[in-house]
Order: structure tokens, then C-alpha cells, then sequence
């Protein structure tokens, strides 16, 4: 097998094993393990603990002891047994303490597969810049795939989730051990400090008003880059409840809905380039903010009849909002920190979104749906994505108002070319 393919089938499977479970596990927890909101949410927030916690501490011992590529075997290998043990257990506290264990491993490989990939493309003398997206892709297809695999087995709701993915990332742990080499860089000097080693030294820019400004807004808008993965599924198939949709496609293939989500996200990256020339790096940010507005908005008022539209809508508007807020922050962050620290600053920018903003979205989230909208264990599904809906505009306005950055057209020619 070429490098390229090899890459490639690694990429597919990394978001194959996520996407088996993360879209679809609402419905598992919700549905057939009839556990609460408040529970849920703090499921969720183990991506964003593993987010914080984890890339940095693999990649220093990738950098020092082990080989990346087995390094992120033995991850994958754990955590797909720490998956296939989630069927087996009862009770939301040991489930929260599995999938913990589960995203501890999962988390880093995310990065991991990146610095493998680079490596190996580089090894082998293959323009990284230009061969690496069309590899990556493959690992969105990979997400799709799973999630409609789950769907049609008639899985959506069964632990028998958590064995597909178990298996692919056994699989993939294997297979990682059959890649070439990747042995430690040693691009850590010896002298650093363990602030500089764990990359805090980003924390500095808190120190600048700008930065630490668009920091926060990171971490606010991560409270809402997971809720659609948390509960459009579980939402979706709940119109089961309602006589005059319980038959409806949308009920039997909510998971093959919700995949329009990852579709567009694939689509809306070709966007980007077009988006940041004509409008700049802080309104491609604003216009990210305004589409979460309207993916859950959208949510709101669509059902599997007549408003069928909007939820295809809202499923499409998700690439813009998830796409366009991630690459023009992370723009932002190329192009106004010293070199010296970009690498930092851009873990911080994914620390504060994924990590923390995660965090505190799953559990704020699943608390307020517990006490204030769900009733007699019916959850209010049109009130709660409006309250989602007003969480994004309020932060979209607070955005335009506060936040100051001029266009600079020569910021955006490394994307736009």
C-alpha cells in the first residue's frame, strides 16, 4: 500500500470510532438507559476535561520516549477496550468514569494522528500543505460513515454502539503499529521549563486586552459547538412521541440526518477561502456565531412534515458555524502571536473552545434542561433550542460590539492562495 492510502485509511478510521457513538449516544442514554439531563451532561464535559488534560502531556512524551506511531496505537488500544466495557455497565456514575478513561485515550490521538501524519508525509518528501486535506477528509468520511452504519444496523439507541467503535479502534491501534517509524523529534529542549514543555506559556496573553478578549469568546462559543452532537439525535428521534410523526423518515434515519451536519462541514471548508478575502478573519467569526443562531433557531421550529426544510436547513448551516469559527480563530491566532509561542497559543485557542467551553457546556446544558424544560421526563425541545438560540446571539452581539480587529487582506493570502 502507497503512504498516501495508508494515511488515509487511518484518518478514516480515527473519526469512524467517534462517530460510531458521539452523535448517537443520547439516544442510548436518554431512550434505553432512561438516565437524567443533569448526568448527560456531565458526559460530555469528559471531552473537554481529556481536551485540556491530555494532548499536551502525549506530546511531550512523544517528543521524548516512544514513537508517535506507537504511542497512538497503545491510546487507541486502550480506549477501545475501555469502549467495549461501556455496554456492561449500569449506572450513570461508573458510565461517566468509563468514558472518561475512553476520551482520555481518544482525546490526544486526535492531535497525535496529525503529528504522525506530518511526519511520515515529510519523510517521505510529499508537499504536506498540499497532500494533507485530501487525507483528512477521508477521516469526516470516516465520521459519516460510522454514524450511518449505526443508523441502519438499527444501533441508534442499542450498546451495541459502543462495540462497533471498540472494534474499529482495536483495529486501528493495530494497524498503527504497521505504519513507518515516527521516533521522538527532541524539538523539546532539555532546558525548558514545564510551563513551556505543558505550552502554558500562552497563558501570557491573557495579558493583552484583544487576546484575552477573543479567548473568552472562544470559550463561551465552545459551550455550543457540542449541544447539536449532545441532543439534535436524541431530539430527532423523540418526535416518535407525537402520533403524526412517529412513522416519519426523520424518526427511523435521525443518525443519516444528523450526518448532513458532517457533509456540510466538508463542503464549507472549500468555503473558506472565498469568505475570509471578502470579508476578513473577525467577520467570518461574526457570521459563525450568527449560524449557530440559526442552527438551533431552525431546530426549533422544524418537524418531520412540513417543516422538514428547516431541519435539513439547520444541518446545513452547521458546516458554516462549526468551520468558519475554528479556521478564522485559529487565523487569528497565526497571524497576530509571536512565533515563538504560536504553537501554544493555538493549543490554547483549542483548550479554551473544546476544552473548557466543552466542559461547561455539557454540564451547564444538561442541568438547565433538567429543571427548567423537561417535565414529567418530556423534554420541551422547541423552548430549549430557543434558549440555545438566544445563548448564541447574545454572544454574537457581545462579539461585533467588543471585539476590535481590522482586515488586513495580507493576513489571509497563506488560505486564499
Amino acid at each position: 500500500m502507497n503512504i498516501k492510502f495508508r494515511l488515509t485509511l487511518m484518518s478514516f478510521l480515527q473519526f469512524f470510532v467517534w462517530g460510531a457513538w458521539l452523535i448517537t449516544v443520547g439516544n442510548y442514554w436518554f431512550a434505553t438507559k432512561q438516565w437524567s439531563g443533569a448526568e448527560f451532561g456531565a458526559i460530555f464535559s469528559t471531552l473537554g476535561i481529556s481536551s485540556i488534560l491530555m494532548p499536551a502531556l502525549t506530546g511531550i512524551v512523544a517528543d521524548k520516549w516512544i514513537n508517535a506511531e506507537k504511542l497512538y496505537g497503545i491510546l487507541h488500544i486502550l480506549g477501545g477496550l475501555a469502549l467495549a466495557f461501556i455496554p456492561t455497565v449500569d449506572n450513570p456514575t461508573s458510565f461517566f468514569w468509563v468514558i472518561f478513561a475512553a476520551m482520555l485515550c481518544y482525546m490526544p490521538t486526535i492531535s497525535l494522528s496529525n503529528s504522525v501524519a506530518y511526519n511520515i508525509l515529510k519523510t517521505n518528501n510529499f508537499d504536506v500543505i498540499k497532500v494533507f486535506p485530501p487525507i483528512r477528509v477521508w477521516g469526516t468520511i470516516g465520521f459519516i460513515a460510522a454514524m450511518w452504519i449505526t443508523n441502519l444496523t438499527g444501533n441508534k439507541a442499542s450498546a451495541n454502539m459502543f462495540y462497533i467503535a471498540a472494534f474499529a479502534a482495536i483495529v486501528l491501534g493495530i494497524y498503527s503499529f504497521t505504519l513507518p517509524e515516527c521516533p521522538p523529534q527532541k524539538l523539546i529542549s532539555e532546558k525548558a521549563s514545564l510551563t513551556q514543555k505543558l505550552g502554558l506559556n500562552a497563558f501570557k496573553l491573557f495579558g493583552t486586552y484583544k487576546m484575552a478578549l477573543f479567548f473568552v469568546f472562544s470559550m463561551f462559543l465552545g459551550g455550543a459547538l457540542q449541544l447539536t452532537n449532545m441532543y439534535g439525535d436524541t431530539y430527532l428521534s423523540e418526535f416518535a412521541n407525537v402520533p403524526q410523526y412517529a412513522d416519519s423518515f426523520v424518526v427511523k434515519y435521525s443518525t443519516i440526518i444528523m450526518s448532513i451536519s458532517q457533509i456540510s462541514e466538508t463542503l464549507f471548508i472549500l468555503a473558506i477561502p472565498f469568505f475570509l478575502r471578502r470579508f476578513g478573519i473577525k467577520q467570518v467569526m461574526l457570521i459563525s456565531m450568527l449560524a449557530w443562531v440559526l442552527r438551533f433557531g431552525l431546530f426549533a421550529y422544524g418537524n418531520p412534515v412540513d417543516g422538514l426544510w428547516m431541519i435539513i436547513t439547520s444541518c446545513i448551516v452547521y458546516g458554516m458555524a462549526f468551520d468558519f469559527f475554528n479556521i478564522s480563530g485559529s487565523l487569528f491566532i497565526e497571524t497576530t502571536t509571536d512565533s515563538k509561542i504560536r504553537s501554544s497559543a493555538q493549543g490554547l485557542f483549542m483548550m479554551m473552545s473544546n476544552g473548557f467551553g466543552a466542559f461547561f457546556g455539557g454540564i451547564i446544558s444538561g442541568t438547565i434542561i433538567d429543571r427548567f424544560f423537561t417535565h414529567d421526563g418530556a423534554r420541551d425541545w422547541h423552548n430549549i433550542w430557543l434558549a440555545f438560540a438566544v445563548y448564541a446571539l447574545v454572544i454574537a452581539i457581545a462579539f461585533a460590539v467588543l471585539f476590535k480587529h481590522k482586515h488586513d487582506p495580507k493576513d489571509v493570502e497563506s488560505v486564499t492562495h
